[in-house]
């Protein structure tokens, strides 16, 4: 394609696949096909948009004599007003990787926090709007020196145009070197995508606290009577990157010699037990509801959270997680 009327068809073509790859990865789309999909818009467009509004013309090498007699140079100095195709394709890869960790930290700022959806939201908008950009800055050279796309795939590798000074230099090996860089990149950012890196899974686990003053003994109630039912909150939060059934067991122990799970328990009675499925990221509170039986100071409410359901004596040796608060009944 070198008919000037058409040299706004790669941004066009850049705004186009950006709005389709971004509908493709938001669709729900999964495994290599989204892969594919997903390098383009990580490891080339944002960069190809940028780099056609810094260098808006088309290359135009030229030869230019050093003044021999003032420099003692006698080989020419080449003038270049733009870019080549190679250039330009190894400055839109090069920016690609430099704006995506940029975009990336400016989303861990925003309340929406770094997910797939801020980020590739935010490399989409940044695409389009530098490849607007361009055009008006491709639209404000001279028609004569605006670059102009070509399909040719021999834009890609070192040709030689015609004898000159660097005449001996051998491009093969430059050629082998970039279709060799070129299956690297493609590779490491398929497998960057296709396995993206994810803490280990985990739940939080507390109880309800109250307002804490000059007064406050504990953050949470510690003193109860004898036979008198009493609601306890507990909160659970999901983040195992998948949604979990989880079941809390509310137990009443009496203890000595230790303490947390070092303590020798000498009585125990289960109060009551309530499960809850809790989608990932999510929090629920659960509201026990214990009577105590037991009276004394020597007393700890024990909060055991289990995945599923719980075994037949939940303790706190096979509870995933754990809670105690010392507590008094009168």
């Amino acid at each position: 394609m070198s008919d000037t009327q058409w040299w706004f068809f790669d941004l066009a073509a850049v705004i186009a696949f950006t709005g389709a790859l971004t509908f493709g990865v938001f669709s729900g789309i999964d495994g290599v096909v989204r892969v594919a999909i997903a390098i383009p818009l990580v490891v080339f467009l944002p960069g190809y948009a940028l780099v056609s509004v810094l260098f808006p013309s088309e290359p135009n090498d030229e030869y230019q004599s050093f003044d021999t007699a003032t420099t003692g140079l006698e080989t020419p100095r080449l003038v270049t007003g733009g870019l080549e195709p190679l250039e330009r394709f190894v400055l839109s890869v090069v920016f690609s990787i430099s704006l995506v960790p940029a975009i990336t930290l400016f989303a861990s700022a925003t309340p929406g926090g770094i997910t797939l959806e801020t980020v590739l939201s935010g490399i989409a908008l940044l695409t389009v709007s530098l490849s607007l950009l361009a055009i008006v800055a491709r639209y404000r050279c001279r028609p004569e020196r605006r670059f102009t796309p070509g399909l040719s795939v021999k834009s890609l590798f070192f040709t030689r145009r015609g004898p000159n000074v660097y005449d001996r230099i051998e491009s093969r090996p430059y050629n082998v070197a970039i279709v060799i860089g070129l299956v690297v990149l493609l590779a490491s950012g398929g497998f960057a995508i296709a396995n993206p890196p994810q803490h280990d899974g985990f739940t939080e686990f507390s109880v309800e606290t109250e307002n804490v003053t000059a007064d406050t003994e504990t953050m949470y109630e510690s003193n109860y009577t004898a036979g008198e039912t009493a609601a306890l909150e507990a909160t659970i939060t999901n983040n195992e990157h998948e949604d979990r059934e989880y079941t809390t067991v509310a137990v009443l122990e009496r203890v000595s010699d230790g303490d947390g799970d070092n303590a020798t328990v000498t009585e125990r009675e289960e109060l009551d037990r309530t499960a809850a499925t809790v989608a990932d990221g999510e929090t629920q509170t659960q509201s026990l509801e214990v009577t105590p039986t037991m009276q004394g100071d020597d007393l700890r409410m024990t909060l055991l959270l289990y995945e599923g359901e719980p075994p037949s004596e939940p303790t706190s040796e096979n509870a995933y997680r754990t809670i105690h608060l010392p507590i008094e009944v009168e």
